[in-house]
C-alpha cells in the first residue's frame, strides 16, 4: 500500500452545504478503491492568483492509503467535475508517512559496501 495527499478545491460559489456533498462524493469514490486515514476540511480560502476567473475556493486535504494506480478513476472524476477548480494528488514519501503516523516502521538500513 502506497501513502498519498489529495487537495481538492472546489468552488468558491458553492454554499457551504453543496461543498459539504461534494466532499462527500468525493469521499465515497476515494472509499471504493482506498482507506481514507483522514480528512481535512480547511474551508474557504482566498486564492493567490485567479483560476478560471474565480477568486475563491474550498480547500479540503484527503490522507488515503492505496495500492498503485488505483486512485486513476477518481482523478478523472475530479477532472471532469464542473465544481472542482483543482485537484493534486501526490505520493508521500515513506518517511513522510511514518512521521504522520499512516505507516509502521519502514525498514531504512542500508547495505553495506
Amino acid at each position: 500500500m502506497r501513502v498519498y495527499e489529495l487537495m481538492v478545491i472546489h468552488d468558491g460559489g458553492l454554499d457551504d452545504v453543496a461543498v459539504q456533498e461534494e466532499l462527500k462524493e468525493v469521499r465515497t469514490r476515494i472509499e471504493e478503491v482506498a482507506t481514507i486515514a483522514s480528512v481535512n476540511f480547511w474551508g474557504r480560502r482566498r486564492f493567490a492568483y485567479e483560476i478560471d476567473h474565480k477568486t475563491e475556493g474550498y480547500y479540503s486535504v484527503v490522507e488515503l492509503l492505496a495500492e498503485g494506480g488505483a486512485m486513476d478513476p477518481v482523478e478523472k472524476a475530479l477532472q471532469i467535475s464542473d465544481n472542482v477548480v483543482r485537484h493534486k494528488l501526490i505520493r508521500l514519501p515513506d518517511h513522510e508517512a511514518e512521521r504522520r503516523g499512516l505507516i509502521g516502521d519502514v525498514d531504512t538500513t542500508v547495505a553495506a559496501v
